[in-house]
């Protein structure tokens, strides 16, 4: 089996020296970065393996049972990887492995070796170092790992061998800079949010009256694997009628019916980036009643939020906007009664808009990256990408008009700022109604 090809590794070689440049502006140090392990799921079978997102942000190799070792001072900056040996009998039965000179040849490392010398040499690359910069408290087996090594250069004092005088979480560095997307991982968002819009289309194609929500659920999948994704980005919700009204239902399993409406939130990952996009739609193919009145609202709530995602504005400034509009609705929808200032400052709204308008995007579908900085809210910036996702959810209540029970709606779009204002990677996916209803009917140009 040959080796994977089309890596670039300049991308991921600038994001370390930029992070050893942090290091050495703070004194110097050596950072430890290690990957994800292989989980079990059960008795000889593993779960799907996923690197962690930092290790695989700093180096794109995607192998279990490495680490990154970053040493960072004025005199020199060495980036050195410990990944698995070559083991041709290993590669008969599980695949292609790099080891440990092609590893290190392929993401431009310094030194690499095999990550059983590891405990051996980890104790001489921390000694003498100012600090640790490590995710203490991510991985206990890890700590463990680390506590062992430093105990060990403390234990070598009377030779002359100093410990890190300090630990420093690199995940601050990290996640600031995770937060500003590069022009490949666009590049690499923006495909990924193009595989789950035409996933989205494919399942409203699909959907009609005594399908099964797993159904659905295939035929995203199929959309999303068929275009090269290698996972989805998380666990989709396919949420029929009533099921629509729990945020987080991933059962998947009852039968569509018309009259109902099917929320979907779903997104693929392409290589390690995720999509994240919301749809509602009648299972029918038609917008009706109550229930075009309420989509009507959390679309125009949804419109003027991403409008809202300019430079100048901060990251609260799209969900105060669609609070405004949900709220307003709500009140001329007669499902709650009272001044508008007097629904929101008693938060009122809650009731039928629980959640927040957005998250950051990238890496993780809940992506890394502060939200404020000294108790409020961050501004915007370029490169910054978030998604915007109001709803609205309706449960049967003695207060609530029988024709709005049931009703859950969530539309979702992927936004990445720019100075030409906002940019909605996701757009290919339908949501005016419309443009729903022509999918539905595959009478959309």
């Amino acid at each position: 089996m040959n080796a994977p090809m089309n890596f670039n590794p300049a991308p991921f070689a600038a994001r370390r020296a930029r992070l050893a440049e942090q290091i050495r502006a703070a004194g110097g140090g050596v950072a430890i970065i290690p990957t994800s392990p292989e989980r079990p799921r059960n008795r000889d079978s593993d779960y799907p393996y996923r690197h962690d997102s930092y290790f695989h942000y700093l180096t794109g190799f995607t192998e279990p049972d490495a680490v990154l070792v970053l040493c960072a001072s004025e005199a020199e900056t060495k980036s050195i990887l410990f990944c698995r040996a070559k083991h041709e009998e290993r590669e008969i039965w599980d695949g292609f492995r790099f080891g440990p000179v092609a590893a290190g040849e392929r993401i431009g490392a310094d030194e690499a070796w095999p990550n059983e010398e590891l405990a051996e040499r980890l104790p001489s690359l921390l000694g003498d170092q100012p600090a640790l910069w490590y995710a203490l408290g991510h991985d206990t087996a890890w700590d463990a790992r680390i506590m062992e090594a430093l105990n060990t250069v403390r234990a070598n004092a009377r030779s002359g061998v100093s410990a890190p005088a300090e630990i420093r979480d690199v995940r601050v560095a990290l996640d600031e800079m995770r937060l500003f997307k590069d022009s490949t991982e666009i590049a690499t968002m923006r495909r990924a949010a193009e595989i789950t819009a035409a996933a989205h289309r494919r399942a409203m194609q699909a959907t009609r009256p005594g399908r099964f929500e797993y159904e659905i659920e295939a035929e995203l999948l199929h959309e999303f694997r068929r275009n090269g994704s290698q996972y989805p980005a998380y666990t989709s919700i396919v949420a029929g009628g009533a099921n629509a009204c729990v945020l987080h239902y991933i059962s998947n399993d009852q039968p569509l019916r018309a009259g109902e409406l099917l929320l979907i939130d779903a997104g693929c990952e392409l290589d390690s980036y995720a999509a994240d996009i919301s749809r509602t739609f009648p299972v029918n193919g038609r917008f009706e009643g109550a229930a075009r009145d309420v989509y009507a609202l959390v679309l125009s709530a949804q419109k003027a939020a991403i409008a809202a995602c300019r430079i100048g504005n901060n990251f609260n400034t799209p969900h105060d906007t669609a609070v405004q509009i949900l709220a307003q609705g709500m009140l001329d929808l007669k499902l709650l009664s009272g001044s508008l200032d007097e629904v929101i400052e008693s938060n009122a709204f809650r009731r039928f808009y629980m959640h927040r308008t957005s998250h950051w995007l990238g890496m993780d579908v809940h992506d890394c990256g502060e939200y404020k900085r000294a108790g409020q809210w961050r501004n915007l910036e370029p490169g910054m990408v978030l998604t915007i996702e109001p709803g609205c959810y309706i449960r049967p209540a003695e207060d609530i008009p029988e024709a709005f029970w049931n009703i859950g709606i969530r539309i979702e779009d992927d936004v990445l700022i720019t100075a030409n204002g906002p940019d909605v990677l996701t757009s290919a996916a339908p949501k005016c109604i419309k443009d729903i209803e022509a999918c539905m009917a595959g009478t959309a140009g």
